[in-house]
């Protein structure tokens, strides 16, 4: 499975969360008050920290141990608990503390509030934290077992190096070739009295190298440019490594220096009274004074030298470039085909038997456009000669085939690898969206705030710029797309989809995705469609725990849809960790006062209520 190559990485976010709440007045000040145990929140973060030293190891180790898959899994469900434990003590403590805000003149809050706080918990609280205390414990024990160690990660870098040759063969790039070249062979009317650097971005796997490798060999740029240069920066934006590269690329010997100043004045020496290229491929560093350092040797070029950056992300397009980013769009239907038939058939006549066409053109709609996943999957198929092999292909989750797809996985999850820890806590959300589902940014953030996933506001910023922010980061990352049209929706390519489904886990389903009858008790969040009918929702019982209760529309249904008061009277009732419900265009005429009852009512920023129509309480 290949929710076992990443999804560990969500739990760095959440023990960050957990230490937050561990630290928070409110906790502290409300054990204290009980006179707990004043070592067990200490020595339940002394367990945690424990969790977090082995915790890259373990999200590379899982690739191939099943065993670590399953341990992450029960960590992850028992940091989810701890939360929820840790949440409802916070927010009890913040509802006595209005109460006692209501009740007291300002001079006596003080007094009321530790006296109120003496008796907020009973025996039940200590008993929760041993409870999770010792699962932790358990959990934490099995790591050697597992042969899990401190500060170590066992993998390396996802994705090999590029270099400058190209296949002989290339697809659908034509058009985005001359545009380059164009921008190439232009003579200062693009750029004046700079360097001028052409930004290539889009999504991982959609053919920038590639692009890339067609103009950098095209031989009207080889005319035009006295120097060219390849490197590929990938994950260390190292100044003296890469300046290093460009100049040794010039001259084709190790010049055995690494002396930053030393190298600069080398490459300056070069770059004099010479027109250049130089590609800069797999872009990630967002810091402009690295980029500064770089680029010092460039201005002593002549006019009409360029640089071409490829990268996913808008932000390293804006820093560096200098002109509008060139987007580069997905494959046409007919040239993925294309693509994927001339790593599929090595023998020309299998490529015209009817049953083969079928099935390949089925499994290149699969690909959505991504150049990458159209070569994988046609070389996966070209030693499989039985039609059975191709409609396994064709019925099977691309991440569910084999380790023969490992080259998709790492291109599209180095995305996810980059992210800031409160972003893959954001993006593993989405995956309650199905494929092709348009989403508004608005909808995202209010989701993102009932679920705490998003880091607390500085100064006077509100929640909502957070998530905005943090939204705006996913779509420069080329995760979220605009979706058409109407610049307001968005989507999510099918696969970058199928990462964040991965990436979840168990802890995010879409209950138009389940074909048992038994709903996974470790879900915490849940999408469902609203024309599912009652039977289905015999399932949620299941889901004690849920944070997430979010009805879909298909897009193309208008109009009222019919909830039994089995869900509202019986089934709400009994979740009560709830943050985020939905219960819009439902034609519900009243709700049970048991709504009121849901743990995290006390706090709006922690949960959110959707109604429409008319609502009788």
């Amino acid at each position: 499975m290949a929710a076992t190559l990443v999804g560990g990485a969500f739990l760095s976010a959440s023990l960050q969360t957990l230490f937050g709440l561990l630290a928070s007045r409110e906790v502290v000040e409300f054990v204290r008050g009980k006179k707990l145990d004043s070592r067990l929140l200490s020595k339940l973060k002394v367990t945690l920290l424990s969790v977090n030293s082995v915790l890259s190891y373990a999200e590379d180790k899982q690739i191939i141990d099943s065993a670590v898959e399953e341990w992450l899994d029960e960590l992850r469900d028992a940091v989810h608990d701890a939360e929820d434990m840790l949440d409802e003590t916070n927010t009890d403590a913040l509802q006595k503390k209005m109460e006692a805000e209501a009740e007291s003149s300002s001079e006596s809050l003080v007094r009321n509030f530790s006296c109120i706080s003496l008796n907020a918990f009973d025996n039940e609280l200590e008993h929760k934290i041993r409870v999770i205390l010792e699962r932790l414990e358990f959990i934490v024990s099995s790591k050697s077992v597992l042969g899990l160690k401190e500060g170590m990660k066992d993998g390396a870098s996802r994705r090999s190096p590029t270099t400058s040759l190209v296949e002989e063969s290339v697809y659908g790039r034509d058009e985005d070739k001359e545009a380059i070249i164009r921008l190439l062979l232009s003579n200062g009317d693009v750029c004046r009295n700079e360097i001028c650097v052409i930004p290539v971005v889009g999504m991982g796997g959609i053919g920038k190298t590639t692009l890339a490798q067609l103009v950098y060999n095209d031989v009207r740029v080889q005319e035009y440019f006295d120097l060219r240069a390849w490197v590929c920066v990938s994950k260390e934006f190292d100044v003296v490594s890469i300046t290093k590269t460009i100049s040794e690329t010039f001259t084709s010997v190790d010049c055995g220096i690494n002396d930053l100043n030393l190298l600069q004045v080398k490459l300056k020496d070069q770059l004099m009274a010479k027109k250049f290229l130089i590609v800069l491929d797999d872009v990630w560093n967002e810091d402009y004074l690295d980029w500064a350092e770089l680029r010092k040797p460039f201005m002593n070029g002549v006019n009409g030298s360029k640089v071409i950056v490829t990268t996913r992300s808008e932000n390293v397009a804006s820093i560096m470039g200098t002109i509008p980013s060139y987007s580069l769009k997905q494959l046409s239907d007919q040239d993925c085909w294309l693509l994927f038939a001339k790593h599929a058939f090595s023998n020309p006549e299998s490529r015209e038997q009817p049953n083969f066409q079928v099935m390949g053109r089925e499994i290149v709609k699969k690909c959505k456009g991504l150049a990458l996943a159209a070569k994988v999957l046609g070389g996966l198929l070209r030693s499989k000669q039985d039609p059975e092999d191709w409609n396994n292909i064709l019925t099977s989750e691309i991440w569910d085939l084999s380790d023969d797809t490992r080259n998709i996985l790492p291109a599209l999850g180095l995305s996810y690898d980059y992210l800031p820890l409160h972003l893959k806590q954001c993006f593993s959300y989405c995956s309650i969206f199905p494929k092709g589902y348009k989403f508004r940014r608005d909808e995202v953030v209010l989701l993102w705030m009932a679920a705490d996933l998003l880091p607390p506001p500085k100064g006077k910023k509100r929640m909502e710029h957070v998530g905005e922010e943090c939204f705006h980061d996913l779509v420069s990352r080329s995760l979220f797309q605009q979706s058409g049209v109407d610049k307001s929706l968005f989507v999510m390519h099918d696969l970058v989809n199928d990462l964040a489904k991965c990436v979840s886990g168990k802890f995010c389903l879409r209950m138009d995705d389940v074909e048992s009858d038994t709903l996974i008790s470790k879900t915490r969040h849940l999408t469902f469609s609203r024309t599912m009918h009652d039977e289905k929702f015999k399932m949620f019982y299941d889901a004690k725990r849920l944070r997430t209760f979010l009805p879909l529309t298909c897009q193309s249904l208008h109009g009222q849809f019919h909830l039994s008061d089995k869900v509202t009277n019986d089934l709400l009732p009994r979740l009560p960790y709830l943050r985020a419900l939905c219960l819009s265009h439902y034609n519900i005429m009243e709700l049970p006062e048991s709504i009121g009852n849901l743990s995290f009512c006390g706090t709006l920023t922690s949960l959110t209520l959707q109604f429409r129509g008319y609502l009788k309480m």
